[in-house]
């Protein structure tokens, strides 16, 4: 059987990629649950969620933790492996500690997506990772700058693994620059939502792109 970039068929030859949503924030800037923020024909995290579908990966990892209850009952989880970060106050580097051991042992590649952020499109996961040939981590370089998503080979995991506080990922782009990527893609980095005026940012951007 044929098989696609992202490890979705049985040849073992192949990449297997997983991504790894994360949308377990409290939102204590916003007020409100961001994940549930009506956007497009359902909530922000139902729109991430479908973007991330669409990108073919072989495993779908959503990471979940404030208001989990009510977002689980509203949200289309179809084709996740859900986990539960009870941590979560700590930062998104808890939820990626969480997640990693849900991830088939065989992944090579983990993308990271982040759960506020709907702008991200399935081809700007394509072009990740057809852009990071062999690089232990890959990132998206943007005309204003680095945003997500993130590539990281299995490599890298044991030191995701180990991060800690908010903006560990970050940190540890900066101790691994040499292990990095940058694969341009047009355009500006794609909002994420963390302030009312975040969100109608976004909303104004939906309006315009339909």
């Amino acid at each position: 059987m044929a098989t696609d970039s992202m490890g979705t068929g049985a040849n073992a030859s192949e990449t297997r990629v997983a991504g790894l949503v994360l949308a377990a924030g409290g939102s204590r800037r916003l007020g409100r649950p961001k994940q549930l923020l009506p956007y497009g024909d359902g909530v922000l995290l139902d729109a991430v969620l479908a973007t991330a579908r669409s990108c073919g990966f072989a495993q779908l990892v959503l990471a979940v933790g404030g208001t989990h209850e009510e977002v689980l009952k509203t949200v289309n989880t179809a084709g996740c492996d859900v986990v539960v970060n009870a941590d979560y106050g700590a930062g998104c580097s808890s939820s990626i500690a969480a997640a990693l051991p849900a991830l088939h042992p065989e992944t090579d590649v983990v993308v990271l997506l982040l759960g506020d952020q709907p702008g991200v499109r399935p081809e700007s996961v394509r072009r990740l990772l057809a852009g990071r040939g062999e690089a232990v981590i890959a990132v998206c370089r943007y005309s204003d700058g680095i945003g997500h998503p993130f590539a990281f080979a299995r490599a890298a995991l044991p030191a995701l693994a180990g991060l800690h506080g908010d903006k560990a990922v970050w940190k540890l782009l900066d101790e691994r620059a040499a292990d990095v990527a940058e694969v341009p893609l047009p355009g500006p980095v794609p909002l994420d939502i963390n302030t009312e005026a975040d969100y109608e940012s976004v909303l104004d951007a939906l309006r315009r792109a339909i």
